[in-house]
């Protein structure tokens, strides 16, 4: 086990960035991957499930069947820069889970993730489950640090 708490830097840059990647895998180890919107709250992960066009419906996504069948998830938050000086990433493993509407989790998500993207604001995210990852395992390198 790994540390689980973010220091005051990783805690900075996770709210400066926009998305992450989403790493997930099913019952037999196979590997999938997805960009995601989140909020951080400081401890805990949290990553919609939205009305963005999909092919299926949310909770037959490949995301959400690897996080039901294995309960872990790796979420990679970085910056990129021609300028390698500014290259970053946090990287965290951790537990995932699904919580359905009306969780605590849930409602005190809601009005952040809306606040940090406006395209949420017209989405009904109240009726949909949401991924919630505690860390296990905390990596992260600053090039300028």
């Amino acid at each position: 086990m790994g540390r689980t708490s973010f220091s005051a830097s990783e805690i900075a840059f996770i709210q400066r960035q926009r998305v992450g990647r989403l790493g997930t895998s099913d019952a037999e180890g196979h590997p999938y991957v997805v960009p995601v919107c989140y909020i951080f709250d400081g401890t805990h992960v949290i990553i919609a499930l939205d009305e963005k066009p999909k092919s299926v419906e949310v909770r037959q996504l490949k995301r959400v069947r690897n996080i039901e069948a294995r309960h872990e998830a790796s979420l990679v938050i970085d910056h990129y820069s021609d300028d390698w000086t500014q290259l970053a990433y946090v990287l965290v493993y951790g537990y995932a889970e699904l919580v359905p509407p009306g969780h605590s989790w849930h409602t005190q998500a809601l009005p952040l993730l809306r606040a940090r993207y406006i395209q949420y604001q017209t989405m009904a995210l109240e009726t949909l489950p949401m991924i919630v990852i505690t860390p296990e395992r905390i990596t992260s390198w600053f090039a300028n640090a």
